[in-house]
This record gives structure tokens, C-alpha cells and sequence, in this order.
């Protein structure tokens, strides 16, 4: 399944990789479909660093470009991992379609996701086609009984489970997932959520089951008290606590110590995270256009001489078309524009003109054009100011908002005769 793949190098399964190689978690699933107790899913939220925190989500495409920036500025990480900010099956669809560019993209990264099990089957044997080595599973109670308390619901598709019905099913779902990826040869992990007076007696019997499972490592993790959750009055348990519990659960599974209790879009080492650095980085991909960066390797500026960017959309009668250089970047080509007076054609047309850029850097731009741009995968960057300032947040995947100009030209919308009130 992971031949030719160097599955040491996991930071999160090898303790002794922790100190030298980095993961990265690309928050490509939003949804989820299972409501615990104590779980408060935030977005955005820049202080807190526990699992479902993300400062943004990213589309698969937006996911790649991110992933190469992160690789261009630490090349020590060996793991890209999805952890939702919902769970990595809620989103199907999302999720395969990343594990799979990314290791059409990166063949010697390492893969990981991490789910609660629910949605999990189905997807086993993909995730060993795209050499998947390290899934982990969210397992917090073997008895339905004490799972009733756990969560609050459970929806499969389209049909919302309750109370005991919700905890059978999950773990039936859990129990099969597990019993594939094992079959399939894949690294299991069990997180196990430690929470006082619910399932802190039960830990032992979740690690029983999950070694007679085959699981791998164990990882028990400490309650954190979440305001707005059911669970937000329930004290953590103590270090004490836990170190009892982890040396109880150690004689009957491997356990994993050293979790951070890592974000949705976590990034470098365990110990030394690097997502606030990452966030523009990340925030400039997904406020781009879902691109692929090997087909559109150049950038479109419209430009009255060549040095700022200063002409609407609609004045460019030519673009000019930059690329990166050994010197950092030169012009490539110059187009000249599609005639006006077409409406949406013009924009196809446009469109069809600029297929191999990522982006084109404007001073002004209507809806129509905006959206005819974007649906075919160029980002249009509203600015004021040089060029090569929207080279560099263009191609270093900064926050291309900061950059904005004026958008105030387009009262005339789709009328404008292409004279600079709009985009005509």
C-alpha cells in the first residue's frame, strides 16, 4: 500500500521524527456529521489551537498551491494530513479529490486524515490507491450507553440518529472502518477523548477493543471545556489523571504522548507550529481562484507603461503577460485584448486569451468579467501600485486583498462602453 514510502518519517506515529519532520493539515473538509458534546467548531478563530479551528477552508485546487508554498519555505515536511475543520467523510468528495492531487503532485509525501469513523468504509480501498498510510479514528466509547452521552447526534446521509440509536450506529460504522483499513494495510490511530465523568472509567475497554482490532498507537487526549458546548461546565481531567490512565492503557496499547492537539490547518513542526506565519499565505490562496499551478504558470497586468497597475479591465487594450525568471520576473508576451461591445463574449474571449495565467492584476473590475474570470480559474487582483508587487503576493501566495484599489468605477456595470466607468 505505502511501498517505496519512508512511513517513519510520520512526527504524529514516530516520536523520534517529532523534532525533524513537520506535517501540514489543509482544511479541506467543512462539514460534519456528528454532534459532540464537546466540540465547538470555529473558524477564524486565531487564539485557539485545538482540533476544528481553521483561519480558513481551502478548496482541493486552493489546497495545492498551498501546499506548495508551505513545501517552498520548509521542506521538512513529510506529512500532509486533512483534519477537517468538520470530518474528512462528511465531505467526501473534497477530500479524496485532495488526498489524490496531492500525491499526483508530491509522490513522496505522506498522507493522513483523520475521521470519526461514520463515513468511513466506503472509502477504504481509494484511500490505499492513493498510498493513504496513517488514518486516525476518533473512538470514545465501545458501549452505546456511554456513547449516548458523547454525542448528541448522529446524521447519516440524510436521516438524523439520536441517543442510544446515534451511539449503535457510529460504532458499528467505527468498528467496520477500522477492520478495512487494517485489511488494507494502513497505520490506525485511536483518539480517545478523556472527559470526567463520562467515559474516564471506560478508556480501558475502548483500548481492549481497539487492540483486539489491530489498532496501532492509542492517543488519549484531555478534554478541553468548550463555552456553548453541552459539555462546557465538565472540568479537564487532570495531568494526573491522565498520566494514570495512559500508563493503565499502555499495557494493553501503544500510546502516543507527545499529541499537541493540533489545529484543522496546522503547520511545521509539533512543537514548533507555524500557522500564524502561514496564515496569508493560506488566506491569499483561498481568496484565490481554484487554479492549477502547472497549467497557469503566468501572471496578466493590465498597465498603461509597464511599471503600475492602472488601467481597468475595460480600457486594457493589451496585457501585458509576466513569468517568473531567474532574476525574479520578466514579460513574457503582450495580448491584445478582445474587442468591446460584446458583452459576456468579450469576457469568454478574455477568458480563452489568459487560460495559461493564474491571475490577472487590474485597477478596477465589474461583476460580469469578475465572475467569467474566476469560473475559469484566473484570479482577478484588484490593486493600485507596481507590478511586481502583485508578482510577489501573486506568487507567494500573500493576501492579495491588502492590495486592493478602487472598485468604485463600475456604476455602469454591464453598459459601460469599455472607456473606464465599466466593463462593458
Amino acid at each position: 500500500m505505502s511501498a517505496g514510502l519512508d512511513t517513519s518519517r510520520h512526527p504524529c506515529f514516530n516520536v523520534e521524527a517529532k523534532g525533524k519532520c513537520g506535517r501540514v493539515h489543509l482544511p479541506v473538509a467543512p462539514d460534519c456529521n456528528i454532534k459532540c458534546n464537546y466540540c465547538n467548531r470555529k473558524y477564524d478563530c486565531v487564539n485557539e489551537s485545538r482540533p476544528g479551528v481553521t483561519s480558513c477552508v481551502l478548496t482541493p485546487k486552493q489546497a495545492i498551491r498551498y501546499l506548495e508554498r508551505v513545501l517552498e519555505k520548509a521542506p521538512n515536511i513529510t506529512v500532509a494530513g486533512i483534519a477537517g475543520p468538520g470530518d474528512a467523510f462528511a465531505n467526501p468528495d473534497l477530500t479524496m479529490e485532495a488526498l489524490r492531487l496531492i500525491r499526483e503532485r508530491f509522490p513522496d509525501l505522506l498522507l493522513c486524515l483523520a475521521t470519526n469513523g461514520l463515513n468511513l468504509s466506503p472509502y477504504v480501498k481509494e484511500l490505499a490507491e492513493w498510498k493513504v498510510s496513517h488514518v486516525t479514528v476518533t473512538v470514545n466509547a465501545v458501549d452505546p450507553a456511554i456513547g449516548a452521552r458523547v454525542y448528541s447526534w448522529v446524521r447519516d446521509r440524510k436521516v438524523i440518529y439520536r441517543q442510544r440509536d446515534a451511539a449503535e450506529l457510529l460504532l458499528k460504522r467505527q468498528l467496520e472502518g477500522i477492520a478495512a483499513l487494517k485489511a488494507h494495510g494502513i497505520t490506525v490511530k485511536v483518539n480517545t477523548i478523556v472527559i470526567p465523568g463520562i467515559n474516564d472509567s471506560h478508556v480501558m475497554e475502548v483500548s481492549r477493543k481497539m487492540a483486539e482490532m489491530g489498532v496501532d498507537i492509542q492517543n488519549c487526549m484531555t478534554m478541553y471545556p468548550n463555552s456553548g458546548t453541552v459539555f462546557a461546565d465538565i472540568p479537564e481531567p487532570s495531568q494526573e489523571q491522565m498520566a494514570l490512565i495512559r500508563a493503565e492503557a499502555e499495557n494493553i496499547l501503544p500510546q502516543m504522548k507527545h499529541c499537541t492537539r493540533c489545529r484543522a490547518d496546522a503547520v511545521g513542526l509539533l512543537e514548533k507550529d507555524m500557522s500564524a506565519e502561514f496564515r496569508d499565505c493560506m488566506s491569499g490562496c483561498a481568496s484565490g481562484a481554484a487554479l492549477d499551478i502547472q497549467e497557469k504558470p503566468y501572471v496578466a497586468a493590465a498597465t498603461f507603461e509597464g511599471v503600475l497597475v492602472n488601467q481597468h479591465l475595460g480600457e486594457a487594450e493589451v496585457f501585458q503577460i509576466w513569468g517568473k525568471s531567474e532574476n525574479g520576473y520578466a514579460i513574457i508576451d503582450e495580448r491584445k485584448a478582445p474587442g468591446k461591445g460584446t458583452g459576456i463574449q468579450r469576457w469568454m474571449e478574455l477568458a480563452e486569451l489568459l487560460k495559461d495565467c493564474r491571475a490577472v492584476l487590474v485597477n478596477g473590475i465589474g461583476e460580469t468579467p469578475y465572475q467569467a474570470l474566476i469560473e475559469n480559474d484566473i484570479l482577478p487582483v484588484e490593486m493600485s501600485g507596481f507590478i511586481v508587487e502583485g508578482l510577489e503576493a501573486v506568487y507567494n501566495g500573500r493576501n492579495v486583498a491588502s492590495l486592493k484599489g478602487r472598485r468604485n468605477g463600475c456604476s455602469k456595470g454591464t453598459a459601460c462602453s469599455g472607456s473606464g466607468g465599466g466593463c462593458g
